[in-house]
């Protein structure tokens, strides 16, 4: 089984070390922890993770929506928005069915979501080998 990398974009210390177990029992890789949308992006870039779970509200110029577009469009990297509560936030969201989970979430949800986008990007890839006038 591939192993598959995941960065943890989040703030709060203290939640990111529990997303962080989370994964990690889960059976997947952390590539990183990135507290702002700037550092989210860089690690995005050095990282190249399967997947990015993104803190909506974050400190600092860059929030998870901006950093995401970065991340999305430029590198190609599928991101689950965390979110504190159905929030406001959520209606900013760019792309057009994005993933999210509302915050506090357990093992079972975060796996949940993470296979749905996942299992998604692999049936993607798989439809651009067999169709490439796609791209």
């Amino acid at each position: 089984m591939v192993e598959r990398r995941i960065l943890v974009v989040e703030d709060e210390h203290i939640v990111a070390m529990g997303i962080k177990m989370m994964l990690k029992n889960l059976g997947y890789m952390v590539a990183g922890v990135a507290s702002s949308g700037e550092e989210s992006i860089s690690k995005a870039r050095s990282t190249l993770p399967d997947l990015v779970l993104m803190d909506i509200l974050l400190k600092g110029d860059l929030d998870g929506i901006e950093a995401s577009k970065e991340i999305i469009t430029r590198l190609d990297i599928p991101v689950v928005y965390l979110t504190g509560s159905d929030h406001k936030a959520l209606e900013q969201i760019w792309n057009k069915e994005p993933e999210y989970i509302v915050k506090p979430f357990d093992e079972t949800d975060l796996e949940k979501v993470i296979d749905i986008v996942l299992g998604r990007r692999g049936l993607e890839k798989k439809d651009v080998k067999r169709n490439p006038e796609k791209l």
